[in-house]
């Protein structure tokens, strides 16, 4: 978990909170979204399990050096690198390079042909897109029937790229270079999704296929899975790393964002683009007045705002100049009760936090109103 409190005023992200459901990687992650002015939400939803532990590794990997494979498919550095690294703990490192010294060796993207040129050895081929279906088209225009081919798992699925090359007639090799299990603590994770279905994030990013698929058993399991889709379809931005991780996603019809570049900095960037685009900006008592997550920005500052008053601006915003009477503003406000003195005491913390008194007007015996510009006021009189 991130200390909240310590988040930059300034930055594309500041007033929004994101979470993160990272195992791998989530400092990385959580440190970019936090430079950025990001509150940051982490609960790993998934834990990996060490790969000298892996018993279905150790036996995958005494068969293919007992039985030389024609290819061998590398999906990623660290599982590359832990395979190898596992290997030399059984004492069966070196056998493992020189089997794979003597087969068509692929990497997926630069950084595995990294890790295999690492070890002493050298890809015969690497896609420039570093796409699974660039490497499966190269496998079937080759022509794989009656091959033995390996491919590196890397703890998530391969929707049909097994599939296919069975159905062409290729012997395959699944090697689990690490697997996936629940985490041991699921207090964080299911925090996280209490903060997804209040909308208390606004934006949830996934960098693996498996963490999906956890987070939305977990809401499956608690009886929220209806609440988190609806949440993820229309208020919180489901942001992936890449297609393959957002596949679980899409078969819930759930659309997400993805950078073009499957990284971690080009996965924030892309946050750093699509959250901002997605505040309200008006245009309010001669200021700039923008309604972001968890604070506002009043020309270009940022104004922390209480749950209660974040609730009461965007009751005011959704018809803005237009007067929002006490009673609709209660039913807005979280466990409010019947007490409309509730709605006087947040609008009054509400006032206080923007540090602007006259961006909402009072509007005696009807309620409130957000006193746009008269400029504005012709675009909004029929919102």
């Amino acid at each position: 978990m991130y200390d909240e409190q310590q988040q930059p005023d300034t930055g594309p992200l500041a007033g929004f909170t994101v979470g993160v459901t990272a195992a791998r990687r989530a400092d990385e992650l959580g440190a970019l979204l936090q430079r950025r002015g990001a509150c940051v939400l982490h609960a790993p939803a998934l834990r990996i399990v060490p790969l000298a532990d892996d018993s279905e590794l150790l036996a995958a990997t005494k068969e293919l050096i007992d039985q030389a494979p024609d290819v061998v498919v590398a999906t990623t550095a660290i599982g590359f690198r832990g395979w190898v690294e596992a290997a030399d703990g059984w004492g069966l490192g070196e056998d493992l390079l020189g089997r794979l010294r003597g087969v068509e060796l692929l990497a997926r993207g630069p950084k595995v042909k990294g890790a295999i040129r690492a070890q002493g050895l050298t890809e015969e081929w690497s896609p420039s897109s570093e796409s699974m279906a660039e490497v499966l088209d190269r496998l079937l225009d080759e022509g794989v029937d009656g091959r033995r081919i390996a491919i590196q798992l890397h703890g998530e699925p391969l929707p049909g790229f097994v599939e296919s090359l069975r159905a062409a007639g290729a012997e395959v090799v699944g090697v689990p270079v690490y697997r996936w299990m629940p985490p041991e603590d699921i207090g964080p994770v299911d925090r996280l999704l209490d903060a997804a279905v209040t909308r208390g994030l606004d934006a949830l990013t996934f960098t693996s296929a498996p963490a999906a698929a956890s987070l939305m058993s977990r809401a499956e399991e608690r009886g929220l899975l209806p609440e988190l889709l609806a949440a993820l379809n229309h208020d919180v931005l489901p942001a992936c790393v890449g297609p393959v991780t957002a596949l679980p996603l899409q078969a819930r019809g759930i659309d997400t964002v993805q950078p073009e570049r499957f990284r971690l900095g080009p996965l924030v960037q892309l946050l750093c683009q699509e959250l901002p685009g997605r505040a309200r900006a008006l245009p309010v008592a001669g200021h700039r007045v923008e309604i972001r997550g968890h604070a506002v920005m009043v020309d270009g500052a940022l104004r922390p705002v209480p749950p209660a008053g974040m609730s009461l601006l965007r009751a005011l915003s959704r018809r803005p100049g237009w007067v929002v009477a006490r009673a609709e503003l209660l039913r807005a406000l979280p466990g409010a009760g019947r007490d409309e003195h509730a709605v006087e005491t947040a609008m009054a913390r509400l006032r206080t936090a923007l540090g602007a008194p006259k961006l909402i007007q009072t509007v005696v015996k009807r309620g409130y109103r957000l006193a746009l510009d008269p400029a504005a006021d012709a675009k909004y009189a029929d919102a």
